[in-house]
């Protein structure tokens, strides 16, 4: 019997009933950011000097859909090179995971990469999907209770940066964390260190992290995956400004803002930004805005790491490298770790 536990559960509403039946429980984990944390974070972004917004704001449902899109993309080397290197290491993954885990996956998304590694562990005693977008959360759970009947599943719909409540899960051996993409490079490197060292603590003495991370690599490869042909990624760097003028009552005029994304090599790292084209007032939440012409919203950092830089940052949060998967081109890592 599937345990799918979700909020419409407990929130009463019927349409997840009506693809998911009998679950085991009702309870539920939602630990989401509301309205208000949106639009506080917004409003303060904004007032900055160097206005900016965090990226975990993309993710509303067209920008989930516009996400799947990029991770499709020819230009966007990680997902190809991360799914190679999955479909040639999974069975040795699941070993390092060892028999009845609980796997927690942070940032679970359309859970796509994960069936490769839910195909070969042995006896899991839960599957935790966690991501802050709760409707394509839902669906996805959804469908991998049909494909996985046997299968322990127990969304949780929250914020993997703040404070959350991870279900309780008995008969798990260990915990192990499961972070794909390359979503730590989306960390400052000082928050990565403090985020690592909370999944630590949440992991436990014998947790495990099973963790993506993109290689530095020659600036014109990155440089197209952020500014692909078709211009998905500035759809979704844009998305941003429409989901604020429909939750936050902004006038963001989206034709005088351009997508901007460049390689920064001093500190190692893509940086994705939201250029005004023209001077003029923005009106965000009955607040008021001034933009210089050429002023811009700094959207989202992308860091890259050699091998050595990312075991320094892993040990000072609390994890020792155990072992390291990447693709043929060494353009990614799948890096297995421990808790110090």
């Amino acid at each position: 019997m599937n345990a799918i536990v979700s909020h419409r559960q407990m929130e009463g509403t019927d349409s997840f009933h009506q693809r998911v039946t009998a679950p085991r429980e009702p309870g539920l984990c939602n630990d989401a950011p509301g309205h208000d944390d949106f639009r506080g974070q917004v409003i303060h972004g904004l007032r900055q000097a160097c206005k900016q917004i965090p990226c975990k704001f993309f993710y509303d449902r067209r920008g989930s859909q516009l996400f799947d899109r990029i991770c499709e993309l020819q230009e966007y080397y990680l997902t190809r090179a991360e799914m190679e290197i999955l479909g040639r290491n999974a069975d040795e993954m699941a070993m390092c995971l060892g028999p009845g885990c609980r796997f927690v996956e942070y940032g679970s998304g359309a859970s796509v990469k994960t069936r490769l590694l839910l195909d070969r562990l042995q006896s899991p005693a839960a599957y935790v999907p966690l991501d802050i977008a709760r409707d394509q959360l839902f669906d996805s759970a959804a469908a991998l209770a049909t494909a996985y009947p046997g299968l322990n599943i127990v969304p949780v719909c929250a914020d993997y940066t703040r404070a959350f409540t991870l279900p309780s899960c008995s008969e798990a051996a260990r915990t192990v964390i499961y972070f794909p993409g390359s979503t730590i490079g989306n960390f400052e490197p000082h928050d990565a260190r403090d985020f690592l060292r909370s999944a630590a603590n949440r992991a436990g003495p014998d947790g495990g992290l099973l963790i993506g991370v993109d290689l530095k690599k020659a600036p014109n490869l990155l440089h197209a995956a952020y500014n692909d042909a078709a211009q998905v990624t500035a759809a979704f760097n844009l998305n941003l400004l429409e989901r604020i003028n429909r939750e936050l009552s902004g006038d963001f005029r989206l034709d005088e803002f351009v997508h901007y994304a460049f390689y920064n090599p001093r500190l190692g790292r893509i940086e994705m930004h939201l250029v005004s084209r023209f001077a003029r007032n923005i009106h965000v939440a009955g607040e008021t805005f001034a933009f210089r012409e050429g002023e811009t919203i700094f959207t989202e950092s992308s860091y890259k790491y050699t091998l050595l830089e990312f075991a320094s940052l892993a040990a000072a949060g609390g994890w020792n490298v155990e072992h390291i998967w990447t693709d043929e081109r060494k353009l990614f890592s799948v890096q297995y770790l421990t808790v110090a």
